[in-house]
Parts: C-alpha cells; structure tokens; sequence
C-alpha cells in the first residue's frame, strides 16, 4: 500500500472541506429528535417565531461546520483532527434536523449561509494556524457561548412547540460535550478580547440569520 505524502494528505483534508462547504458529504446518522411527537398547531405568529429561531440554530450549525473544518485542516495533531472531524460529523446532525424542522414550518435556511461559512472556514483555519490548543480554545468558548444561545432559545420558543424543543435539547448535550471534550484536550484559555469578539460576532449572525 502506497504511502500518503504531504500533499496527499492535504488535497484530502481539501476534499472534507469543499464536501463541508457543498454539503455533499453530510450524511444524517442520527434520527431526528421528536420525529415522534405530534405536530402543534401553531398560530402563524409562532410559526414565524419558532421558523426564525431554527433558522438561526441553522446558521449555527453551518458556522460549526465551517470552523472545524477549518481547524482541522491545519491540525498540528493527528487527534486533534480526528477530535474535530467527529464533533463535525455531529454538527452534521444538526444541520439535517433543523433544515428538517425548517421545511414544517414552511420556511428556509438562512440566504447568507455561504458568508457565514466562509467567514467560520477562516476564523478556523487561523485558530489552527496558531496551534492545537488554541484550535481546542476556541471549540471550546464557541460551544459554551452556543450552549447559552440554546439555552436562550428553549425560553423563547412556543410553548407547545414539542418538535423544535427536542431538537434544541439534544443539541445542547452535544455542544456542552464538545466543550467538555475541548477542555480535555488542553484547550487554551482565549484572551478576553477574542471571546468578546466572537460573543459579538455571534450576535450579529443571529439577528440576521432570523430575518434572513
């Protein structure tokens, strides 16, 4: 069996991120959560309201994709990249849920999808650039900020909106994992600045992603 070169390995690791970017190597692992559950009968008001959170947790999970991707691109550590291939297999998931629960509620994802990606593609790439446990820094602040973000929205969904809460739920459990996780691989602690950068970043994205 042939030996993988360098660049091998590079045009593989381009290859995971140009299928991240099409969404062509994405495939759902997991069913989705309260697939069992009945449908609510929503007033339009809260179908708007349920139909814009989703589209954000939507955008979310494009980011998510994008960034690991990114980092794992430039992974110093052959476990580091396995680490972040796997969390994004389970981003993954969650993109197929919301898009699912999107399509009932009779709405879209977000139309600036591709600029959040590339955005997240590069703030992944550079974390990489610096080192492992900076890569690790920053999956970690990320899934915490993302778990209050869910947080959030559990608060602010209909109250007889079943299917979109289970959604909500489980992925809080993942992301609160892939924070844990981060921090077991040494994840370095970011610089005040870069977190409140990136809280910032994040609530630019959410506001728009919910209107558009």
């Amino acid at each position: 069996m042939r030996r993988l070169s360098a660049l091998d390995h590079l045009l593989m690791r381009l290859d995971t991120s140009l299928r991240a970017a099409t969404r062509s190597g994405l495939r759902q692992r997991r069913a989705t959560p309260g697939d069992e559950l009945p449908a609510a009968a929503l007033t339009p008001a809260e179908q708007r309201r349920a139909a814009g959170l989703m589209r954000v947790n939507h955008s979310g999970e494009v980011c998510a994709q994008a960034l690991y991707v990114g980092q794992a691109m430039l992974a110093r550590g052959a476990q580091t990249s396995a680490t972040l291939h796997a969390a994004a297999a389970e981003e993954g998931d969650h993109l197929h849920w919301c898009e699912q629960r999107l399509a009932e509620l009779d709405s879209h994802p977000s139309w600036l999808n591709p600029v959040w990606f590339a955005g997240s593609y590069l703030i992944g790439m550079t974390a990489a650039a610096v080192g492992d446990r900076v890569s690790f820094g920053f999956v970690e602040e990320t899934e915490r900020q993302v778990v209050r973000h869910l947080e959030s929205h559990l608060g602010q969904l209909p109250d007889d909106d079943a299917r979109s809460r289970a959604i909500v739920q489980a992925m809080r459990a993942d992301e609160a994992r892939h924070a844990e996780t981060a921090a077991r691989h040494g994840a370095a602690r970011l610089p005040r600045a870069v977190r409140a950068g990136m809280s910032l970043s994040a609530r630019v994205m959410t506001t728009l992603a919910y209107w558009l």
